[in-house]
């Protein structure tokens, strides 16, 4: 199964450190964000990887390369000035990926084993969720026996990984659009699988989370 790091955005939230950095090459724990993810995609056997391009795209392939370096063979989905979304992202580089792929948000860390997520036979997609973070105590959807379901109550988070079949963009068209309106008519279908994940996870996305992590990762907390 090849694999799709999501890492056209520009990080707003970040600013100033995405000005000249994109968020996927701001250092965490020794090396850039990104290379947590190639490294742990190569530990799952996964050898083929997908990363889309928009703010400063020319960095992070001078930074990656072809993916030696990390075990991986890389290949990258130019978005243009104006990044796509998820959704707009996914299906962009639906040609790289083949079917069933892998998604993987590049601005969280996480120890989720990437190498034992499948998607079930009866699905067009299988999330990955956490418990509620405080940043966002409402959740995302419910989780009952397997099934991803909208409801209020028992609501989890999306942790920004998990598994997608082409199917599931089906009728798109090419350009810029997110990934939520897709996964609610997908759960609406009955056609999307999840599991919860109560191991390591931290969204990445301000420098306060960023500096807790940078503790976190040296001991220092």
């Amino acid at each position: 199964m090849k694999a799709m790091v999501l890492a056209a955005g520009r990080g707003e939230r970040m600013r100033p450190l995405t000005d000249a950095t994109p968020k996927p090459l701001v250092p965490v724990g020794g090396r850039p964000l990104i290379a947590w993810h190639l490294a742990a995609l190569a530990r799952a056997g996964v050898r083929e990887v997908v990363i889309n391009l928009s703010w400063l795209g020319a960095q992070l392939r001078a930074a990656l390369g072809d993916g030696r370096e990390f075990g991986v063979r890389l290949h990258y989905s130019q978005e243009g000035p104006v990044p796509l979304e998820t959704g707009g992202g996914i299906f962009r580089a639906l040609p790289l990926l083949g079917s069933p792929f892998l998604v993987v948000n590049g601005d969280i860390w996480t120890d989720i084993d990437f190498g034992s997520l499948a998607l079930e036979p009866d699905a067009d997609a299988h999330l990955v969720l956490i418990p509620n973070p405080p940043h966002h105590p409402r959740g995302d959807f419910a989780l009952e026996g397997g099934q991803v379901l909208q409801a209020e109550a028992g609501r989890v988070t999306y942790s920004g990984v998990g598994v997608y079949r082409a199917e599931f963009f089906a009728g798109c068209e090419p350009g810029r659009f997110p990934l939520l309106p897709l996964l609610n008519r997908a759960i609406a279908a009955r056609r999307v699988r999840g599991q919860l994940h109560r191991g390591d996870w931290c969204d990445v996305g301000t420098p306060e989370r960023l500096a807790r992590l940078e503790a976190r990762l040296r001991g220092l907390e």
